[in-house]
């Protein structure tokens, strides 16, 4: 019964608790019964008892009054306090997994909610580890989560890049530290037996996305003697897998000056400086620019940032997948390979195809879907949490009509 337990009660009012149930670790602020537990009682990031109508517990989790996300589950019943013991628990099983399918220490160590740790997410290169907290529960015990980081990794460096746009939705202040270590060179990433320099402070996210890796491998059987165009390429790691894999010449489009120069460097670092260049540009503009010209490339491949980041945002977030598709075919060669992505939650995957399709009915072309593209296994989908699933993608065969 919830009079037993040593944080204070977070009651939920009749019949919100089957989410919960379910799997779900979500308690949304409209499901809190507010006469028993008002939210204005808690402080924001404090750990509470989570217990249903009835007063049995679900468990523990943390809670803050000033989100629409009111409350996450942390664990089940109330056999273990939420606390560094509870974390490095948490670390070692999600690193059992990693280390199952991944002979190299470069990996997403943690995907919050997927690793029972919603609020965390945790990338590692080799000795450095960069980590990202979104919610007021995991920045109020933060200095657990580093010491329990510091005992089962024992890394070198460990970042906080506490710089996420939904930080504001959990009133958190931005800031990005190292938290453990000393200053010295920029960490590296090794991919496909490629490396590449990433920078934890000014970089995007954790400064490198892993979710796409295993998809970049499918590279190998479409781009040997080919020509390549990689759009939205942040540091190259498509292009530089293209290159990798065979590619003739992949031209990389970045609207970042950052990283047209990392993707110089990157490119020299791995030996290829002559068949890898990087253009500074709008994605949208570029695209129509090599339209006029007339250019055309055997690959176009296109992994832009999430179009639909609120489901409000989905109508012109859809527009801007079809326009992005649409120019992306324009520049293919008759026969070429299309490998289009999305890492919009709120974009469902039947979208982003029907997208690629009306585009290449407006242009009179003809599509066949090869294969289906989604996150790599660092990045497991929690069966109960749909918002676990987020990227989608596609490689097509686009033709003539």
């Amino acid at each position: 019964m919830a009079d037993d337990v040593e944080y204070p009660a977070l009651y939920l009012k009749r019949g919100e608790d089957q989410r919960l149930r379910a799997g779900h670790l979500w308690v949304f602020s409209n499901e809190v019964d507010v006469k028993r537990s008002p939210l204005t009682g808690f402080e924001p990031g404090e750990t509470c008892a989570i217990i249903d109508h009835q007063g049995k517990a679900i468990g523990v989790g943390y809670v803050n009054p000033n989100s629409l996300i009111a409350a996450r589950l942390v664990t089940r019943g109330l056999d273990h306090a939420f606390d560094r013991s509870l974390i490095v628990h948490r670390l070692n099983v999600a690193l059992a997994l990693r280390e199952r399918l991944y002979a190299e220490p470069y990996y997403r160590l943690v995907f919050g909610e997927s690793d029972g740790l919603p609020g965390l997410t945790l990338d590692r290169f080799g000795d450095v580890l960069v980590g990202q907290i979104t919610t007021a529960g995991m920045e109020r015990i933060k200095d657990s989560i580093t010491e329990a980081i510091a005992k089962v990794l024992k890394p070198r460096q460990l970042w906080w890049k506490n710089d996420a746009s939904v930080r504001t939705l959990e009133n958190l202040p931005s800031y990005a530290d190292l938290g453990v270590g000393e200053y010295g060179a920029p960490p590296i990433v090794r991919e496909g037996g490629l490396e590449f320099e990433i920078d934890p402070v000014g970089g995007q996210k954790t400064g490198w996305f892993y979710d796409q890796r295993e998809n970049r491998d499918r590279l190998a059987r479409l781009v040997a003697g080919k020509r390549v165009l990689d759009v939205f390429s942040y540091l190259g790691a498509w292009g530089m897998r293209a290159a990798a894999f065979g590619a003739s010449e992949v031209v990389c489009v970045d609207a970042s000056q950052a990283a047209v120069d990392a993707i110089g460097r990157n490119a020299e670092r791995n030996g290829f400086a002559d068949r890898v260049r990087a253009v500074r540009a709008d994605a949208f503009d570029h695209l129509k620019a090599l339209r006029e010209a007339r250019e055309r490339f055997d690959v176009v491949i296109l992994d832009p940032p999430a179009f639909v980041k609120r489901k409000k945002d989905f109508a012109e977030g859809r527009l801007a997948y079809r326009r992005i598709n649409e120019l992306g075919m324009q520049v293919l060669a008759k026969d070429g390979v299309l490998v289009t992505c999305s890492c919009s939650y709120h974009m469902p995957r039947a979208a982003l195809l029907e997208s690629v399709q009306q585009g290449a009915r407006h242009l009179d072309r003809q599509v066949q879907s090869l294969i289906s593209l989604q996150q790599g296994p660092d990045h497991p989908v929690h069966p109960a949490i749909p918002e676990t699933d987020y990227l989608k993608g596609f490689v097509c065969r686009v033709l003539p009509a």
